[in-house]
């Protein structure tokens, strides 16, 4: 199915937590260990993804060994997928939940929203090949202000873009506003909080290797030392249950995976 157009061109794209500031200044965020005014975040964004889409799957990857698919499955699994059910992922531009979701729930559909027409277009190019076009669409959108009606979809999925919000909390609040009564929140996401026996080799890896396979396999070296990055400035799973509660979900959890490299968190709407 085609890339549906922004229904929202006048927001900004999706965003990450905000730095404190002094009244009356102007609002900072973080763009990795940069600070940069939340004006700017959203086409620094953008241009991350931009660069990257082509490769974005083939760097998943090399740069988790192939371990990433066991994660999407795990998540794929948290959510009990049943036919019928129509799935929101957001920021999911190229597709891989979608159409994990889709294969384990025969005549359920997927509406995968992202802010990067790159990757939907990628996405887009995918399930047509896959087959799934008929039971997909790609809507360009932003997560903070989703263009979908309220109580509108089954089930929400985010795998590795929440941290790439400037505001998480509106991002939060919009998926609750979207989901039906009983309906479930997923995401999946890295976590700053790895085993501190593990800690100092996976810096190492992260900051070393990953960005120099980066520049070898996408010729990008700069958009996955941002990656790498955006990281570290993420909530710690407890902190990030916090405030998935505090926009309203109930019976919230979360699980690490990986010796704490990611973490799978959920709640449901009531």
């Amino acid at each position: 199915m085609p890339v549906s157009p922004d229904k929202n061109p006048a927001t900004d794209p999706a965003r990450a937590p905000a730095a404190d500031n002094d009244v009356g200044a102007q609002a900072t965020t973080h763009f990795g260990f940069k600070t940069v005014d939340e004006a700017e975040k959203a086409g620094l964004v953008k241009g991350v993804f931009n660069s990257v889409a082509d490769q974005y799957d083939i760097m998943n990857d090399v740069m988790s060994a192939g371990v990433h698919r066991i994660w999407k499955n795990s998540l794929i699994d948290s959510i009990n997928p049943r036919p019928g059910m129509h799935l929101l992922d957001v920021a999911g531009g190229t597709g891989d939940i979608a159409f994990r979701f889709m294969a384990a729930a025969p005549g359920s559909t997927v509406t995968v929203c992202d802010i990067n027409a790159e990757m939907l277009r990628v996405g887009a190019e995918r399930a047509a090949k896959k087959g799934y076009a008929d039971r997909s669409e790609f809507v360009c959108g932003d997560a903070m202000k989703l263009p979908f009606g309220d109580r509108s979809m089954d089930a929400y999925t985010i795998a590795f873009g929440i941290r790439n919000v400037t505001r998480i909390e509106e991002a939060l609040a919009e998926a609750y506003r979207v989901l039906k009564p009983g309906g479930r929140f997923h995401c999946l996401e890295f976590s700053p909080a790895v085993v501190s026996v593990l800690q100092g080799a996976y810096d190492a890896y992260s900051f070393k290797f990953i960005p120099a396979m980066g520049q070898m396999v996408a010729q990008d070296r700069d958009s996955y030392q941002y990656l790498v990055e955006s990281i570290r400035r993420f909530p710690t799973p407890e902190k990030f249950d916090q405030m998935i509660s505090s926009v309203g979900f109930s019976r919230t959890n979360w699980r690490s995976m990986s010796a704490g490299v990611v973490a799978i968190h959920s709640g449901t709407k009531v």
